[in-house]
């Protein structure tokens, strides 16, 4: 009997190591706050946890400073995140410096459903060998629907203070301000890179944003433009789809949406080099990213997931119960004048625009 009981003691000790060990497994995932987390919450994070009582995530919304945050903690040889949301350009140039880890899509996310591998279920949105999709969204425009007797229908009228006038909030940096520019001056969206590619057709964006310059308060979080908004501080405020469909559908406020000139942006995962929890985390990756999580998240934001797998299965918002599918930027009716946000272009070229951008912004 002493010995089975020191036996069953010894056992009762190992299996309370092995859970106190599974409780500290804390893993830091980085994204943007606000609406989108909470969506990342409900339909990723907290289903993740549920199901895996010894991990514990932790949000951190830095992502708007995302990769020059990873870019000293991995020179510095001290990574704490274990993954990063990432928009699309930042992906490919955080990838080509090597600071975040290749994937074998095949291997480390979940086919389909019905047995379809999930490099042809992504498709076109697999952008960079380190890029795990999740969603497409849009920067778009957000106004004031309680101080106009004439609605805003087009990018211009965010250029017309005088039939429209009042503060804009826009954020800051060049992209899609200076898209947004060129299609305010005439330019089909079409044909917004083959413009801006060129010399003439920067100095013209530039030109154009001059008309405004005065009138611009500068965001660089989120937030910020939800805030200025619902206060009535700004009349238009550049902002991400979900985020404004969080202000009208949940919040009731006096907003409506722009769609003219939205860009359409894809939005992902990267996994830092030396992330502390990396075997952990791409067990994580394989859970958040197959079929029923990704529609699951269009449950809580009106973000279209990447899968086609998972585009059949949206339906209705899990709290309004109003159907989402017209609220996704990729929506047919809202697709009417959007720009397809070129990656590459912008990975090839944001640091000589983001420069330039600040020295216009210094003029004054």
């Amino acid at each position: 009997m002493n010995k089975i009981f020191k036996q069953a003691l010894l056992a009762v000790a190992t299996t309370s190591i092995v859970v106190a060990a599974q409780a500290e497994t804390t893993m830091v995932i980085v994204s943007w706050g606000g609406a989108y987390t909470k969506s990342q919450q409900r339909a990723y994070h907290q289903p993740y946890m549920d199901a895996n009582p010894g991990i514990k995530i932790v949000n951190d919304d830095s992502a708007s400073e995302g990769a020059s945050k990873l870019r000293a903690q991995v020179e510095a040889g001290n990574v704490t995140w274990d993954l990063l949301d990432a928009e699309a350009p930042n992906a490919i140039t955080l990838c080509d410096e090597g600071l975040v880890e290749e994937i074998n899509f095949d291997k480390d996310l979940a086919p389909a459903p019905d047995g379809t591998s999930a490099t042809e279920d992504f498709g076109k949105s697999l952008i960079s060998d380190c890029f795990i999709p999740q969603i497409a969204y849009s920067t778009t425009l957000g106004y004031r629907s309680d101080i106009y007797d004439v609605a805003p229908t087009k990018m211009a009228d965010v250029f017309d203070l005088k039939k429209f006038p009042g503060k804009r909030s826009l954020e800051k940096r060049p992209d899609p301000n200076l898209e947004w520019a060129l299609i305010a001056d005439g330019v089909d969206p079409k044909d917004v890179y083959k413009v801006l590619d060129t010399e003439e057709g920067v100095a013209r964006a530039f030109a154009k944003l001059d008309t405004i310059k005065d009138q611009v308060i500068w965001w660089t979080k989120g937030s910020q433009p939800m805030q200025l908004l619902a206060d009535g501080e700004v009349a238009f405020g550049s902002a991400y789809n979900g985020r404004l469909f969080e202000a009208i559908e949940v919040n009731k406020q006096p907003i409506k949406m722009l769609w003219d000139g939205q860009a359409l942006q894809l939005d992902g995962w990267v996994v830092p080099k030396g992330a502390p929890n990396k075997a952990e985390i791409m067990k994580y990756l394989r859970f958040a990213t197959d079929t029923q999580r990704l529609a699951d998240q269009a449950k809580f934001i009106s973000y279209g997931p990447l899968r086609a797998s998972s585009a059949p299965m949206v339906g209705k918002h899990a709290d309004l119960g109003i159907d989402m599918a017209p609220h996704m930027p990729t929506a047919p009716e809202n697709m009417k004048g959007a720009i397809f946000y070129d990656f590459e272009w912008w990975a090839d070229n944001k640091d000589d625009l983001a420069e330039r951008f600040e020295a216009w912004l210094a003029k004054g």
